[in-house]
């Protein structure tokens, strides 16, 4: 019997190096990560999903890897990672990390090597041409900060492929020393105790450019390659793919359910701020209906913000527009041209019913709920960062210096602390709001701890519920013969709302924004506030 505990995770992500500093330099570390594990278990999550921890020049907040098979210095040691996922596994916490194998640093030995000697084994470790395509703007994913995918390297006399920044050289991934090397790294965090893996760039992984003789199907076999060898290793292991595309593409990484466990729902992501944008469903509506059905051993990742910009690539351009106008006005507050990069208590303007709204919606879609650290208390952004450094900054556990996060100078700290304004940490910290039964923290205790009891929303079948009004999104998500129901208002009126043609009786209120009236077992009539929201278990399912 396949291990799905992911269906029903609680995923919470974090940056080592801006959660907790335990020693006083300013930047976070496994031993601080340590000593906050209460905190992530007293609030629920049940799934750690950890950034880049490895030894790195930074270019690109450590995606740029300069040592697979170790932690950074500045974070610790790799005895202080082993007893972190030993004290992660006491309180039923899993630990999954980034796996960064799409390219390296320029810093890393093996470029390194491939550059200095073209008949090193390492030459082919990267992908390299004499004569490089010409100019594609299309393929930047930088724009405005790359002018190319490729660069010239002056002492290997050879232009070298690089999808992200010039600092990033990308792997081979048709060569099978190549492809050794990733299952050597997988299989050595795998034996210090991790549970998977998150696929930084898949896409790019499966992508043919520049690499000779490789065509789409050898590079896409090596997802399931991937997951034969993860499978073999640790059954109960995961792989979390990050693939923003098409619903079409979507196959290609869940295959028959043999290749990735779960995907990223960005399609999933931007439509639901279109729909909340024009506090209209039926973008959501809409977006639901073209997912393509998924095997059921595969699983959605659901997400309001992460560690990155909210891209909005994949809507058209007037479509991106309704979204910046309503929630990202100013050009600062825009990356990419395409992307957002604010948190999203700025972007609801503090509206505290809006922010319930939000995550309960996403806690309720089908798949699993990801927190990304400081949501969980309402945490803001700060704007004059360059880059997605604005959503970066480090964590705020009390009123105290720099936010109880460090001891070191506030000049010294890794990222700057929020420390002025509405979202500054005297105001807004972890401390304050677990003595306020109406804080946000305490608020999601509670949507953590009822979205545990409702294991339909991750595992079920999901159905869009057609109501009387444009502004209610209602859906049912039903397993093993139970049922949920959730209703979320996009306005800020209130309404009554009729699900038409329901077949469901006598609902059960779990969850909502206030507390309402029972709902009578044969009216189909239901009350919602402005930006109401409200969980139902249907006691019993007529013709079922």
């Amino acid at each position: 019997m396949q291990n799905l505990w992911y269906k029903n995770a609680i995923v919470y992500s974090l940056d080592v190096e801006t959660f907790m500093d335990s020693d006083g330099d300013g930047i976070g570390d496994f031993q601080g990560l340590t000593k906050c594990l209460n905190h992530l278990s007293g609030l629920g999550i049940t799934c750690l999903w950890l950034l880049p921890f490895y030894p790195s020049p930074n270019r690109d907040n450590g995606y740029d890897v300069m040592d697979y098979y170790n932690v950074d210095p500045r974070l610790g040691t790799l005895g202080d990672f082993v007893e972190f996922v030993h004290q992660s596994q006491e309180r039923g916490i899993r630990v999954l990390i980034d796996l960064v194998v799409n390219h390296t640093s320029n810093q890393h030995p093996w470029f390194q090597a491939a550059a200095r000697d073209k008949h090193s084994k390492y030459r082919e470790y990267y992908v390299w041409s004499d004569n490089p395509p010409k100019y594609n703007p299309e393929l930047l994913l930088f724009p405005n900060v790359e002018e190319s995918i490729w660069e010239y390297h002056e002492q290997a006399k050879s232009y070298y492929l690089h999808h992200f920044y010039k600092e990033q050289p990308d792997l081979n991934i048709a060569n099978p020393a190549v492809q050794e090397e990733i299952r050597k790294i997988m299989n050595f965090w795998l034996q210090l105790g991790v549970s998977g893996f998150r696929i930084d760039a898949a896409p790019f992984l499966i992508n043919p450019i520049g690499i000779k003789e490789a065509e789409h199907p050898e590079l896409r076999s090596f997802l399931g390659q991937m997951r034969d060898f993860l499978s073999s290793q640790r059954g109960d292991a995961v792989l979390l793919a990050e693939a923003n595309v098409e619903p079409d593409e979507i196959p290609v990484y869940f295959g028959k359910g043999d290749k990735m466990h779960l995907l990223f729902s960005f399609l999933l992501n931007q439509h639901m701020f279109l729909a909340l944008a024009r506090e209209e469903s039926a973008a959501l509506h809409d977006e639901l209906k073209i997912l393509p059905d998924i095997p059921h051993i595969c699983q959605w990742l659901n997400f309001v913000r992460h560690h990155d910009e909210l891209t909005l690539d994949r809507l058209s351009q007037s479509q991106q527009q309704e979204i910046f106008q309503v929630f990202a006005p100013d050009k600062n507050m825009q990356i990419f041209g395409h992307g957002v990069r604010r948190r999203l208590p700025p972007m609801l303007g503090g509206n505290r019913r809006r922010i319930e709204l939000t995550y309960s919606l996403m806690f309720t879609l089908p798949g699993t709920p990801l927190l990304r650290y400081g949501e969980e208390i309402g945490m803001g952004d700060d704007l004059s960062l360059e880059g997605r450094n604005s959503v970066r900054t480090v964590m705020q556990w009390s009123d105290e210096p720099n936010g109880g996060f460090s001891t070191a100078p506030s000049d010294a700290l890794v990222r700057p602390m929020i420390a002025q304004g509405e979202y500054g940490y005297k105001r807004v910290n972890v401390a304050s709001q677990q003595r306020d039964p109406a804080s946000l923290i305490n608020w999601m205790e509670r949507l953590i701890r009822i979205r545990k009891q409702c294991p339909e929303f991750g595992q079920g079948k999901c159905h869009i519920l057609n109501t009387n009004e444009v502004s209610v999104f209602a859906h049912c998500c039903e397993w093993k013969g139970n049922a949920v129901i959730a209703l979320h208002n996009f306005t800020d009126k209130q309404c009554i709302v009729t699900i038409e043609g329901s077949e469901y009786k006598h609902l059960i209120d779990l969850f909502g924004d206030r507390q309402y009236e029972s709902v009578d077992g044969n009216s189909h009539s239901i009350p919602l506030e402005g930006y109401g929201y409200r969980w139902f278990r249907v006691k019993t399912i007529a013709n079922s």
